[in-house]
């Protein structure tokens, strides 16, 4: 069990890291606002929509194709 929550941990920050990643990319890169803003949004959806997917299977909820290591 501790060593599950530590792979989670590990997990969830490597997905935070990713999103941050592509946030600042996103900001410094010049695209237009309306497309900077399009893409932050998606950036976010997709960064929360893996949380949620790896919390419901670690809780047992949720059997997606996301594998997230000693989870099972």
């Amino acid at each position: 069990m501790i060593s599950q929550l530590i792979s989670i941990v590990i997990y969830l920050v490597i997905v935070g890291v990713i999103v941050w990643l592509l946030t600042y990319l996103v900001d410094n890169l010049p695209i237009p606002e309306p497309f900077n803003r399009i893409a932050r949004v998606v950036i976010m959806v997709i960064g929360v929509l893996i949380v949620l997917a790896v919390l419901l299977q670690f809780v047992g909820l949720f059997d997606a194709g996301i594998r997230a290591p000693g989870l099972r």
